[in-house]
């Protein structure tokens, strides 16, 4: 009877490993489940430190969320190359621009976080468990993005928190996840607040992940994300008139790195100012 449980829990150990060896689906989303697992655990051991540390909700818990999320990319085998740190150096506060891939866009975020910076997420996140709780903690600004009537005031309290606390925001001006090879059309979200707050903007850039993740393909393998850090775009001479030629502008700028970190020839196309 021991030798058949024995064999049991061998099959419930190797099972996983040796089905990851004969189906890529089976271990793409092995590995997906992996990184939800890991991304849980990770924040739950980060809490109690947040806590102790910093006794609360605070941008400060940023730096030991950091710590911690910086130790995935040995698990899954990625690199980071990053470029113009420097221009993160700036003296108050900003709002931090990038494209969104998928959900290691968790990773390169941390990889290359700057002090005193919180992100804008969807309210949904406050309730995936450790990860959550972790994230309000560190100070994320969450929104409801259903309710996009309200979006100008909803920036307005944003921009009012940056300038109160000296807080750097960092938005994905693409509104979703997108690992398509190309940047979907920006919103006008983060200009808004940009405008609003009176703060420069810092675009950041990050290569293409299709060589080593891509879902259609049930694609998951170690790779090395090429990030590039742009110049600060002074924003303090234009008016509300000027953000629709200001989100083409990033988005052009943005697209053209995107496509030259990604080794990709770049065809210029126009941004849609139809986007809220």
């Amino acid at each position: 009877m021991d030798v058949w449980w024995a064999l049991l829990y061998a099959m419930l150990l190797l099972g996983p490993f040796l089905l990851m060896q004969v189906s890529s689906t089976f271990k793409f989303h092995f590995k997906i489940f992996s990184y939800c697992i890991l991304c849980l655990t990770l924040s739950a051991l980060a809490v109690p430190v947040c806590l102790l540390r910093n006794g609360g909700r605070t941008v400060d818990n940023m730096r030991i969320i950091r710590a911690f999320v910086r130790t995935m990319k040995y698990v899954y085998g990625l690199r980071f190359q990053v470029k113009g740190l420097e221009n993160f150096e700036v003296d108050g506060p900003c709002v931090i621009i990038s494209n969104h891939q998928s959900i290691l866009d968790m990773m390169g975020l941390m990889e290359i976080l700057p002090d005193r910076c919180v992100q804008i997420a969807k309210k949904e996140l406050m309730f995936a468990g450790s990860v959550g709780l972790v994230t309000y903690l560190g100070g994320v600004i969450y929104i409801n993005r259903k309710r996009t009537h309200d979006a100008k005031s909803i920036m307005g309290g944003v921009a009012q928190a940056m300038t109160d606390d000296n807080l750097k925001v960092w938005v994905y001006p693409e509104g979703t996840r997108n690992n398509s090879g190309d940047l979907l059309p920006f919103k006008k979200g983060a200009f808004h607040l940009a405008l609003q707050a009176k703060v420069p903007i810092i675009p950041v850039v990050y290569s293409s992940f299709t060589s080593f993740y891509d879902k259609k393909k049930s694609l998951f393998t170690g790779g090395t994300i090429k990030v590039e850090v742009l110049p600060k775009i002074d924003i303090s001479e234009l008016q509300e008139e000027d953000i629709a030629g200001l989100t083409e502008r990033c988005f052009n700028d943005m697209r053209q790195v995107f496509f030259r970190l990604s080794g990709k020839p770049y065809t210029p196309i126009k941004q849609s100012s139809s986007r809220q």
